[in-house]
């Protein structure tokens, strides 16, 4: 990967880029509502979810968006594209995908520009996909000229950086604890790349977290919520 390549990926990875990830707790407020997370179970969460749910699931429709956009193949894109909505079983978590997704196509078009983005952006306009932000990010990255290994690997560090910071917000450990347990979830950051990395079709992209669905439900009806997710 050339400088230009890894500067648009920092950027774009970026906290400050405006993706609205801010607005996620990537289901752990549901978690603490509940009263299923404790400082002491926040690693442990963290390392299912990259296990059982973000790997096998946004991370594997990354890889394979990245690898249709950069052969210019707009049917598999939108294959896994529609796969990845449709193992999202709660309308929260849909939506929140679907709209950071949008929101960060839109930056990227107006930022970086290129065909890719706007082949996805135009198919996003006609309804014909979805724009989850996993298949988003993973087009952009293309487009940048970023391989599928980092913008992975990238991807999944924002995923667990935005989920460590929601835990900061939220109260249940400080910014150094929560660094410590984003340090230790690097194991779990290489296997769930690596999973992601073996697919071969959106048959790849699935995820199995009956609790995390619960959780995500009851929070969709919660009385008072700091985040969308």
């Amino acid at each position: 990967m050339n400088l230009a390549s890894l500067l648009a990926q920092l950027q774009l990875t970026d906290s400050a880029f405006p993706s609205g990830l801010y607005t996620l707790s990537h289901g752990l407020e549901g978690y603490i509502q509940s009263g299923l997370a404790g400082p002491a179970d926040l690693p442990g969460l963290l390392a299912d979810l990259l296990r059982h749910a973000v790997g096998p699931g946004d991370a594997t429709a990354l890889v394979l968006a990245h690898r249709a956009a950069a052969e210019g193949d707009w049917d598999r894109l939108v294959a896994a594209d529609r796969r990845l909505h449709a193992v999202k079983l709660n309308r929260e978590l849909r939506s929140a995908a679907t709209r950071t997704g949008r929101q960060v196509l839109d930056t990227a078009g107006r930022v970086f520009g290129g065909p890719a983005v706007g082949k996805l952006a135009a198919l996003v306009r006609e309804g014909a996909t979805p724009g989850n932000h996993a298949v988003v990010v993973g087009t952009v990255h293309a487009g940048l000229g970023v391989p599928e290994r980092q913008a992975v690997a990238g991807d999944l560090f924002a995923f667990a950086s935005s989920w460590t910071a929601s835990a900061v917000r939220m109260g249940r450990v400080d910014f150094r604890q929560a660094q410590a347990i984003l340090y230790g979830a690097h194991p779990g950051i290489a296997r769930a790349a690596a999973v992601a990395l073996a697919a071969r079709s959106p048959y790849d992209i699935h995820a199995s977290v009956p609790l995390a669905d619960i959780v995500s439900a009851a929070h969709e009806r919660a009385e008072a919520r700091l985040f969308t997710t």
